[in-house]
């Protein structure tokens, strides 16, 4: 069940987050909910495979700053690493942190949905 317990035990920092939605635990679930269908996942997923490295960075960056509001760390942290990579268009094996993202991203699902 979505509750500030909860995405603190995955990994948020949910007060902070809580705090850049002026602590409305309303506001902040209904931005949280909106997190695992964002159409930048998969828009970074696609860009990665087909090497538009441009287009990555941009759905890598927009994802950057709603999951930073959101304190979502779980799911930031690799996607800025994502991001540094992107920005400086390095050719690399992404697979790990992509892989990483997903597992988060379904897991912030689970929690959202449960």
């Amino acid at each position: 069940m979505l509750s500030i317990e909860a995405l603190k035990e995955f990994g948020c920092d949910a007060d902070s987050g809580l705090r850049r939605c002026v602590n409305s635990e309303n506001f902040y679930f209904k931005l949280i909910k909106t997190v695992p269908s964002n159409e930048n996942f998969n828009k970074l997923y696609e860009s990665i495979n087909s090497k538009n490295f441009e287009e990555a960075f941009q759905a890598a960056h927009a994802l950057k700053g709603v999951l930073s509001n959101l304190s979502i760390d779980p799911i930031l942290k690799p996607i800025i690493e994502i991001t540094e990579h992107l920005r400086n268009k390095d050719d690399i094996d992404y697979s790990k942190l992509v892989e990483e993202i997903e597992i988060n991203r379904n897991k912030l699902e689970k929690i959202i949905n449960e």
